[in-house]
């Protein structure tokens, strides 16, 4: 009997580091319950009654354009971003697989407003974090997003022309629930974009 039971235990044992193998060999099979499924950058290990996925990802994108006209008539240009950075990224998934939060840290190492007529830039810094709750596991239209950092537009000589620092709240249906700080676009945006044309003409 005794023979047995450690024939079994052997077993169990064995079954166990094949199954171990599997996941490592094949990450896929692991993450197919996932809800949503992060992107392939992801790493993903279970932690207590859950998972956690992490990721660190480049910034890289522009010149695009941001929608934003400066003027009016042959003079009017359209306003281009363009930035580098870092995004250190954490999603924490329940015991159903059904994602319950996420975490973004990013940070721009270089990041400019530009007027493509003159070539005018107005550079920016950028460091935040984002957090999304979600209310509903697996369903990011209920998630309640905090911003928090700072994002600060100053052109080689003068002050700034825009200004964030502080925190902000928006509720599932995108509408401010609490700020606190300075934030330029969501206190004045007109001013603010006023003050960018002017920098960028």
């Amino acid at each position: 009997m005794k023979l047995f039971r450690i024939t079994c235990s052997l077993l169990v044992l064995l079954l166990s580091l094949l199954a171990f193998a599997f996941v490592a060999v094949h990450p896929a099979a692991a993450l197919q319950a996932l809800n949503p499924p992060p992107s392939p950058d992801y790493t993903c290990k279970t932690v207590g009654n859950g998972t956690i996925c992490q990721a660190d990802s480049p910034i890289s994108y522009g010149p695009v354009d941001t929608g934003i006209v400066c003027g009016s008539g042959p003079s009017a240009f359209d306003i281009f971003d363009s930035a580098t950075g870092d995004q250190q990224k954490t999603r924490t998934y329940d015991q159903n697989g059904n994602l319950t939060r996420r975490v973004i840290h990013e940070t721009y190492s270089s990041g400019q407003f530009s007027n493509p007529l003159t070539g005018a830039v107005v550079p920016y810094t950028q460091h935040d974090t984002i957090t999304d709750v979600l209310a509903v596991p697996g369903d990011f239209s209920s998630a309640t997003e905090t911003n928090v950092g700072e994002n600060i537009f100053k052109p080689a000589h003068g002050a700034p022309v825009f200004k964030y620092a502080g925190r902000f709240v928006v509720a599932p249906d995108g509408t401010i629930e609490f700020e606190a700080g300075r934030n330029d676009f969501l206190d004045n945006f007109a001013a603010a974009n006023q003050r960018m044309c002017e920098a960028l003409s």
